[in-house]
């Protein structure tokens, strides 16, 4: 049996209402390769198949997984600077009952989140007119854990990064396992992580000048407490000097009277990820 095809905007007549559930804020996809996790796209009203493929932009949210706020908070943004926004849905339970956090640490003993967010950019360029051998990553928060350990693994990938606020940091560290450090990648992953491969990469880390609280942070795990600090602020600076200490040239970003909160570090990002289009 020949496997449908998806259907692009282009495919249908200008008046069906099939497109616009295909441009602007689109509909939430479930991925083919495995439908428990699913993504949604704002792509711009006038996009079409001529000219070059679109730039990709790819955010990711955090714990509380509000996706669809996310990927709304770019509109404007995708509008303007005429790339594809794609906001992936990892949603929580799917390791266990009280799991979530496995899509942050990219789960090795379970799902592979980092496979799951490229089988999703394959998926929308069969549908939509956008670049797939490089993108744009940002994440916050649990998206900001999640985005640093992918550039670890497929930095071949990124066009830039961008890494919000992350509770738990992985440092590159020849001698601490994983997530901790980066010693035993190859044995989790089947990737050596090559810090030499990220630099050169327009690379942000941003947070809020108020991010100081820690309620919300993951407790020890069985190897002790997280590495780098005891706050948000504490570990963002110490992943920033660490990847400095590995030539990885990250500029660090504080936004002013600001907390945890991604919706008002997002203009920063978007002025980073603007920049970075522009090139």
């Amino acid at each position: 049996m020949t496997a449908e095809r998806p259907l692009s905007p282009w495919d249908l007549p200008a008046d069906h209402p099939g497109v616009s559930f295909l441009t602007g804020p689109t509909a939430q996809f479930a991925l083919a390769r495995d439908p428990r996790f699913s993504y949604s796209l704002y792509v711009p009203k006038g996009h079409g198949p001529d000219g070059p493929p679109r730039p990709l932009v790819i955010a990711v949210h955090g714990t509380r997984r509000r996706a669809e706020t996310l990927r709304n908070a770019f509109a404007e943004f995708a509008e303007r600077q005429d790339c594809v926004v794609l906001v992936p849905l990892f949603p929580a339970g799917i390791t266990g009952p009280n799991d979530v956090d496995s899509y942050k640490l990219l789960s090795p003993a379970g799902f592979r989140a980092d496979e799951m967010l490229l089988a999703m950019v394959e998926e929308a360029a069969a549908r939509w007119h956008v670049r797939t051998d490089r993108f744009h990553l940002h994440g916050f928060s649990g998206g900001g854990q999640f985005a640093h350990r992918f550039a670890y693994l497929h930095p071949d990938r990124l066009a830039s990064l961008s890494v919000g606020a992350p509770g738990r940091v992985t440092l590159l560290d020849p001698t601490r396992t994983w997530w901790h450090g980066t010693s035993d990648a190859k044995e989790q992953f089947g990737i050596e992580v090559d810090p030499g491969a990220l630099r050169g990469l327009p690379v942000q880390l941003v947070i809020g000048e108020n991010d100081t609280g820690s309620a919300e942070l993951a407790p020890p795990d069985a190897r002790g407490p997280a590495p780098a600090g005891s706050n948000r602020i504490e570990r963002i600076h110490a992943l920033h000097a660490n990847w400095r200490e590995h030539g990885i040239d990250a500029r660090l970003d504080t936004v002013p009277d600001t907390a945890h909160d991604h919706f008002a570090v997002l203009p920063a990002v978007q002025r980073f990820l603007a920049a970075c289009l522009a090139r």
